[in-house]
């Protein structure tokens, strides 16, 4: 039986992590099993908080994230086991009360602010890539996004991004690039870096990219 491959995606936010992690597992589907995990679904569960101190919480600071569970689901799947992973809901700043099975495969990326920042996550990966996107870019897509998709406002967005979202990137994430086995500059857009990580992921699979 195969290894599983567990890659990490790190990178600020907005940066393209996410776009890497759908073309990667579209170069794959005809020959692997591959399941993206998001790193927000393990934001701590808040339901004993009330809404106004839900707000308060620095969202961009790793205390945010139930790390000892992630590494805990991440060992269950890296013995080809299945897990009920959480799932995070950006509206309600806390997790929904159902979760999401997520069966053993081949490949599994990890993809979040913090994958690379912590050592107990690092140690499990058998790759790490970082994406280099710069901050007016990531702004403006994280503006985009948060108001569209996430419920969020103009007014909400800026001042989380001023107050927080700049000041722990500085922090944690950008450091956290010094891990990087791969550093990626423009996330998904980079044609030539995408085609060198499927190459990379092929070989360790011992499979030919379809």
């Amino acid at each position: 039986m195969k290894d599983v491959v567990i890659i990490g995606i790190a990178g600020g936010s907005a940066s393209g992590k996410t776009l890497i992690g759908k073309q990667l597992k579209k170069a794959f589907s005809n020959v692997s099993s591959f399941q993206i995990i998001k790193m927000d679904d393990y934001y701590k569960d808040q339901k004993e908080m009330s809404m106004e101190e839900r707000y308060a919480v620095n969202y961009d600071h790793p205390f945010a994230f139930d790390i000892d569970l992630l590494v805990k689901q991440l060992k269950v799947l890296k013995n080809r086991q299945a897990i009920e992973k959480p799932l995070y809901d950006y509206v309600t700043y806390t997790r929904k009360d159902v979760t999401e099975t997520i069966n053993p495969s081949d490949v599994i990326i990890l993809d979040g602010l913090f994958c690379l920042e912590d050592e107990n996550i690092r140690e499990i990966l058998d790759m790490k890539i970082f994406v280099d996107t710069p901050a007016d870019v990531r702004f403006i897509r994280r503006l985009m996004r948060d108001v569209k998709e996430r419920g969020r406002t103009l007014e909400s967005v800026v001042n989380q991004y001023m107050n927080t979202v700049r000041v722990m990137h500085d922090l944690f994430v950008e450091p956290s690039k010094r891990h990087a086995d791969i550093i990626v500059p423009e996330g998904g857009k980079n044609r030539v870096a995408i085609d060198l990580l499927k190459t990379k992921i092929s070989s360790i699979l011992n499979e030919d990219v379809l």
